[in-house]
């Protein structure tokens, strides 16, 4: 009977996390959707705080044409 392999084969490779979405000047929902970003940070809620950056990407996304 052979012994079951109990680590990977090959290393993992990570990459490193994409920067903030900024937010477009002058856009009152970006704005908010920042706001709500920093407050979260604030507090010690990165949770929300990359809630708020996915928010923020599909809004950037959807509204003003960003890739």
């Amino acid at each position: 009977m052979s012994t079951p392999r109990t680590t990977m084969a090959w290393p993992v490779n990570l990459t490193l996390p994409e920067g903030d979405p900024d937010p477009v000047a002058g856009c009152r929902q970006c704005l908010g959707v920042a706001v709500t970003r920093a407050n979260a940070r604030s507090v010690g809620d990165y949770s929300k705080a990359t809630d708020a950056n996915v928010v923020l990407r599909r809004h950037l996304r959807e509204t003003h044409g960003a890739e």
